[in-house]
């Protein structure tokens, strides 16, 4: 008896646990090259945290200076907010060029030329005199860190497999994690001595050494004979059969919604907290670096304790539950059910929704990078642009009804649990057990 999904390919017949690759069909197996690479593990783990960590310190550090980019540049919180916009539809958009060219010429080469990119759209950042140019060179700042996001998901893609992927995802998560704790703190002190431009030359000063430490310690993960020969009509080809497998769509649309909670809060926050609950920046930094505490302790409780344990599907039913529970107290208490509430509750529910992150990110990576373990660098590529698209989206959002209600977050953290849970229940089926990968054909 067979069970078929749509053919990427008509004419071929892929190994159960392969992917169906345009041009080449690469088994299941053959992992002892990989698992030499892994005799640095310490170093690599290190530089793949470094690299996962760009995005919130390209992001974080910068939230404390938004309301005063607002006055130094003459333009109102809804365009401001738009500088992360553009930083983050450059992350989503850059994944798409990178992930391929990662798994057509290597994970190295494709890594340092986007680094040193991300180097010097940083720099100039610095010194752009208007919010139009500042916008733009974030968005080039952000094509090029795109490289750092998708390609250290690649690599760990290369080394780990299925619950091993899922707890190094977690010990990933520790590291990255400490970005958003010292991000804004760094932040804040910067704009104690210096203005906002103060924060990208920082910035500057991170991402020249975070390229020197990848150039130094991070070999090559993707052997040649285990990468793709076609151009871009072959990615291409690769991603339209990933995304025809029902089962990765849905934990890709889930961890994307999911990341779009996350970031309506890292982009509304700044006001919400600051202006209309009247906290320092300082303030602000610290009450952000505890709810980074909480997602980085569920994380680790994820990977230490659940993985292995628990199913990644009934942990991230359990993520999706709270998340779903903490946006309707948030939209609630922002829409004054409850009366004029003080900044404690509030802060109170945004540490339990930002702790639950903790049960998504790394298990909707771990579960659809499972089902691609020869096209690693074009799925992450669509893991990540659908996160960071979605969350580009969420991000104006969030402030369309000025910087005086906190209800616009909160209807769009709501939405984007809502929609979350919908592609998890209607498309991955949890209930059903695990499903072969589209294209891929098994006999009983």
């Amino acid at each position: 008896m067979s069970e078929r999904g749509p053919s990427t390919a008509p004419s071929e017949e892929w190994p159960h646990g392969s992917v169906p690759v345009a041009g080449a069909v690469v088994p299941p197996g053959d992992a002892a090259p990989l698992k030499a690479a892994r005799r640095t593990g310490l170093l690599v783990t290190f530089i793949l945290g470094g690299l996962t960590a760009l995005p919130p310190l390209s992001m974080d550090m910068y939230l404390p200076a938004l309301p005063q980019v607002t006055d130094a540049l003459h333009s109102p919180a809804a365009t401001v907010q738009l500088t992360l916009t553009a930083c983050l539809a450059g992350m989503a958009l850059g994944q798409l060029v990178i992930g391929p060219m990662s798994d057509k010429w290597g994970r190295r080469r494709p890594l340092l030329i986007g680094m040193i990119v991300y180097v010097l759209a940083t720099a100039i950042c610095a010194l752009a005199p208007t919010t139009e140019l500042l916008i733009g060179f974030r968005l080039l700042q952000g094509l090029a860190g795109a490289a750092a996001i998708v390609i250290a998901r690649a690599v760990v893609r290369d080394l780990y497999d299925g619950v091993e992927m899922a707890r190094f995802f977690s010990t990933l998560m520790l590291i990255s994690g400490v970005a958003p704790i010292i991000a804004p703190l760094i932040g804040g002190q910067i704009l104690r001595v210096a203005d906002w431009r103060g924060v990208f030359v920082v910035l500057t000063a991170v991402g020249a050494a975070l390229t020197l430490v990848v150039w130094r310690g991070l070999g090559e993960t993707l052997p040649p004979e285990r990468r793709h020969t076609g151009g871009v009509g072959a990615a291409l080809h690769t991603m339209r059969g990933l995304l025809g497998d029902r089962v990765f769509a849905g934990y890709t649309l889930a961890g994307g919604f999911s990341f779009a909670v996350l970031f309506s809060y890292i982009s509304a926050s700044p006001f919400v907290v600051q202006e209309i609950y009247g906290a320092s920046p300082q303030a602000f930094s610290l009450l952000f670096g505890l709810n980074s505490v909480g997602l980085i302790v569920v994380g680790q409780i994820n990977g230490k304790l659940l993985v292995g344990r628990v199913s990644l599907d009934k942990a991230l039913a359990v993520g999706l539950a709270i998340i779903t529970t903490a946006s309707v107290a948030l939209l609630l208490m922002a829409s004054g059910v409850f009366g004029k509430v003080g900044l404690l509750p509030m802060a109170v529910a945004l540490f339990v929704l930002m702790s639950a992150m903790g049960l998504l990110l790394p298990n909707t990576n771990a579960q659809a990078l499972m089902r691609t373990p020869h096209a690693a660098g074009s799925a992450s590529a669509l893991l990540g642009t659908s996160s960071f698209l979605v969350g580009a989206i969420a991000s104006p959002l969030v402030g369309i009804a000025g910087e005086d209600t906190a209800v616009p977050m909160a209807v769009v953290q709501l939405s984007c649990s809502l929609l979350a849970v919908a592609c998890f229940l209607g498309l991955c089926r949890p209930w059903r057990g695990r499903e072969p990968m589209a294209g891929a054909r098994t006999r009983a």
